[in-house]
């Protein structure tokens, strides 16, 4: 009979260091401890490149994994055994000898309003300045609101909401799950249906990423499995790969479990002035989630997502057939 698996004495956890990077990580760190108390967890706090680059659109920046590229070189040189990481940061593909080991069950996946004087998108006066630094949020907001000015905002999200309170905006949207881990849900006016502002690919989930084959980790990884959530976030991130896309692209999707055997998925493309969308959904048995990702990216495409995505990298998609 195999010896289980015993965690190793200390596991060092790779981190952004923004407010809401260290919630996710000192979460994943006090289950450890909760359940495995004779383990020493400690964090690696690291700047990545996204968090380096605070005056330019993302968008501009060019590249993949902006806010992951360092913590996966922490877990490769084996500076750190973990990382947490937002999953809609993660890049489509990971470097050789990394997995998505565990992703836990998912927060509220919505994007959220936040303003000190308006209700709501619809209410909002028109030629209100929205901030925003998501090509995905602005494409979608203005395809509702095209009468809007939707100005690029960067920064963490204590630092977003500083500048709405002091002025600079009429409204900011920011990830629902990002305002309520840290507390500040009694600021949001509106969460916006899906049907109005599709989310980002794993957004409100969690990834914690380790190196393949590091079985040491396995049973404190067992902790934080969630089925039904890495079901969706599989369908997505296969939707994310076919299209090449990364976070800052006008790239959308949303996975659900159906009935618990089934996962429906949605997904868009869309123009960055928000003029053309390009949405569709499709279901598919549960095992089969990644090629229903596939094949709905190539709906889209066929669709004009091609197109627009033709405009957005300056070059044409290969052919994924």
């Amino acid at each position: 009979m195999t010896k289980p698996e015993t965690p190793p004495a200390t596991i060092t956890i790779a981190t952004r260091g923004s407010q809401l990077a260290l919630w996710q990580a000192n979460w994943v760190k006090d289950r450890i401890r909760q359940h495995f108390p004779q383990v020493r967890v400690e964090l690696n706090i690291i700047k990545t490149t996204g968090d380096r680059i605070t005056d330019v659109p993302l968008a501009q920046v060019g590249g993949k994994g902006l806010f992951v590229k360092e913590i996966e070189e922490a877990l490769l040189d084996h500076s750190a055994d973990l990382a947490v990481h937002s999953m809609k940061d993660v890049p489509a593909e990971l470097p050789a000898g990394l997995e998505l080991s565990a992703i836990p069950e998912r927060e509220d996946c919505r994007d959220a309003l936040i303003s000190g004087h308006h209700a709501s998108l619809d209410t909002l006066p028109r030629g209100a300045r929205v901030g925003s630094s998501s090509l995905r949020r602005r494409s979608q907001i203005l395809a509702r609101r095209p009468d809007l000015r939707v100005e690029v905002l960067r920064g963490n999200v204590d630092t977003r909401l500083r500048k709405l309170d002091e002025g600079e905006y009429d409204a900011i949207i920011l990830a629902a799950a990002g305002v309520r881990r840290l507390g500040w849900a009694d600021r949001v006016r509106e969460y916006l249906d899906p049907d109005i502002c599709l989310p980002a690919v794993g957004q409100g989930a969690l990834g914690i990423e380790s190196r393949v084959g590091d079985t040491r980790l396995t049973p404190v990884l067992d902790l934080f499995r969630d089925p039904h959530t890495a079901l969706c976030v599989k369908a997505e991130r296969a939707f994310l790969l076919r299209l090449e896309g990364g976070c800052q692209v006008p790239i959308a999707a949303l996975g659900r479990t159906t009935d618990g055997t089934n996962v429906q998925l949605t997904g868009l493309v869309a123009s960055v002035d928000g003029k053309r969308l390009v949405r569709k959904t499709a279901e598919s048995p549960a095992a089969d989630c990644e090629w229903l990702g596939r094949e709905l990216a190539e709906a889209v495409l066929a669709a004009g997502g091609r197109d627009i995505l033709t405009e957005v990298y300056g070059r044409e998609l290969e052919d994924g057939k």
